[in-house]
């Protein structure tokens, strides 16, 4: 092909992409110049019978066009996108004096809430919250509080084991968030008082159980503290939380490894009718776990368990919820339901304190 020909060829090419009405045609346009039967593209095919000054000077030729070609249909296909784009912005509107949907207004999850009103009532006793990551290893999550190697804690039906890394380390998605009072312990200086909740992990799903749920867990260390300030501050907790004044409580003994003595902590309540009501009605519900510290963890945060003592407590977040609201199926929680939320759901106005009320 002579350099006439390349000049013809340029000219025709350019006069189609300018002619192009819509991309439909500017698309035909680009596929007969670059597509695999293309003009262009069969212009590479006559190099090959062509001594090497002739193919060097002919391939420059072809290039030069396909690079001028290929700039001519992007600037081509930028301005029908550009008129669309116009076209569009002319054509739709909005009426901006419509009312605003009443969908679009958010609320506060039942667990934002139920943490906000423990750090209130909390807050009000001098604690501070305090918090952790997620993935543990084994030492903050076990060893340091006081769990024995084999303890049934420790197996995989309970726990979410992650891989091991390379240097041996055990990591593992954390099954309570005592290992935030252990980190509080080995890091701050006593006297201490935090709760520390957050999202925990267990091998767990039915109506009373889901794979992760949130805890909140209280800590106090210093040299005085001893069991009748436990049951008072805790007592004091469910009564302001519950908004009953007179809300019995008790305590039975138990066994945690972390505590000693441990106990479990009941409230009062009446099951008849199959309904549920807390008060002074003569049968007891149990609400949380707790115990004095036992000398052991002390030990392996770096404490001396002959000067410092303390007491510890642990509680279910959405447990708490689903009694104070009435909420019958734990799983719930988690579904995404807007009609649910939209229920169960809290002003973002609606901040708990002591002074304003913790109740709707």
């Amino acid at each position: 092909m002579t350099q006439n020909s390349i000049e013809q060829l340029r000219g025709d090419l350019l006069a189609a992409i300018s002619a192009a009405g819509d991309s439909s045609a500017l698309e035909e346009v680009r596929v007969s110049a670059l597509g695999k039967k293309g003009r262009i593209t069969a212009l590479m095919k006559d190099l090959g019978a062509m001594d090497p000054e002739a193919r060097k000077a002919f391939g420059q030729q072809v290039n030069a066009l396909k690079a001028e070609v290929g700039s001519a249909l992007e600037s081509r296909k930028q301005a029908f996108e550009a008129a669309a784009l116009n076209a569009r912005l002319t054509t739709e509107t909005m009426d901006v004096t419509l009312p605003v949907r009443p969908e679009t207004e958010g609320s506060l999850h039942p667990i934002s809430q139920t943490m906000d009103e423990i750090a209130a009532i909390f807050g009000v006793m001098g604690f501070e919250v305090a918090e952790g990551p997620d993935v543990e290893d084994d030492f903050h999550n076990f060893t340091a509080l006081n769990f024995p190697p084999g303890h049934p804690a420790r197996e995989m039906h309970d726990t979410f084991f992650l891989q091991d890394a390379d240097d041996g380390e055990r990591y593992l998605l954390r099954t309570h968030t005592s290992p935030v009072q252990i980190r509080t312990m080995m890091n701050a200086k006593a006297p201490i008082r935090i709760i520390a909740p957050g999202r925990t992990y267990r091998c767990d799903y039915d109506m009373t159980h889901t794979p992760m749920f949130h805890q909140v867990e209280g800590l106090i260390i210093d040299t005085e503290s001893h069991m009748g300030h436990l049951k008072g501050c805790l007592a004091e907790f469910v009564r302001t939380y519950f908004g009953v004044d007179n809300l019995p409580v008790r305590f039975r003994p138990s066994f945690f490894p972390f505590t000693e003595p441990s106990a479990e902590m009941d409230i009062g309540c009446s099951r008849q009718g199959g309904e549920l009501k807390l008060g002074d009605y003569g049968d007891w519900l149990e609400i949380l776990g707790c115990g004095m510290v036992h000398p052991n963890v002390l030990k392996a945060c770096g404490l001396d368990p002959d000067v410092y003592q303390g007491f510890a407590f642990g509680m279910g977040i959405e447990r708490i919820a689903m009694l104070k609201y009435g909420i019958p199926d734990l799983r719930t929680f988690f579904e995404s339901d807007l009609r649910w939320l939209r229920h169960y759901g809290f002003s973002a106005l609606d901040v708990p304190s002591v002074t304003g009320g913790l109740n709707r």
